[in-house]
């Protein structure tokens, strides 16, 4: 059973058609979307500042979401995929973004519509990432633009494929019901 716990009577709240793996972590001030998914062993910990996650999200395995205490919460938009064993610490994730496996994305980071940020690559803090780029690299810097074709063949299939992966688990849902 996923383990969900309010931290200082804020609980976690949760969108219609929500996937909760077993072995995940959601704790504190965590508000989601619709058709989300926080996969294995990830952890979603609202316990020091806010954490608002938009529609179709899906963060998977053994990443991390997080905030700063008193100082920065982290609000990420809809259609976001947050990849296997990534960081997002502190920041702000517009829409229609994927943020790589293993990739980190540091405090008072802007992430706009429409970009990537590529596997392994750590997004200093303060950095604002494009609309419509591609940000690889230690630290991340802006390696191209993003093609149409780009975002919709890689950005929103991720997204929505992960809809569909959850779906397999609907017998096994941990969310609580709304």
């Amino acid at each position: 059973m996923a383990l969900i716990l309010p931290v200082l009577g804020k609980s976690p709240q949760f969108g219609n058609n929500c996937f909760v793996a077993p072995n995940a972590t959601i704790v504190g001030d965590v508000v989601m979307g619709d058709d989300c998914s926080i996969w294995f062993n990830a952890v979603v910990r609202g316990d020091v500042n806010f954490i608002k996650i938009g529609n179709k999200v899906n963060i998977q395995d053994g990443a991390i979401i997080h905030c700063t205490y008193q100082k920065h919460p982290t609000v990420i938009g809809n259609h976001v995929s947050i990849g296997h064993n990534a960081m997002v610490h502190g920041c702000t994730i517009h829409d229609d973004v994927l943020i790589g496996m293993g990739a980190i994305v540091m405090d008072e980071c802007i992430v706009h519509s429409n970009a990537i940020i590529a596997a392994g690559a750590v997004v200093l803090e303060g950095t604002v990432v494009e609309a419509g780029s591609i940000y690889a690299g230690v630290p991340a810097k802006k390696v191209k633009d993003i093609s149409q074709d780009l975002i919709h063949g890689e950005i929103n299939r991720i997204s929505n494929n992960y809809i569909k992966y959850a779906s397999w688990f609907s017998e096994h849902n941990n969310a609580p019901n709304k």
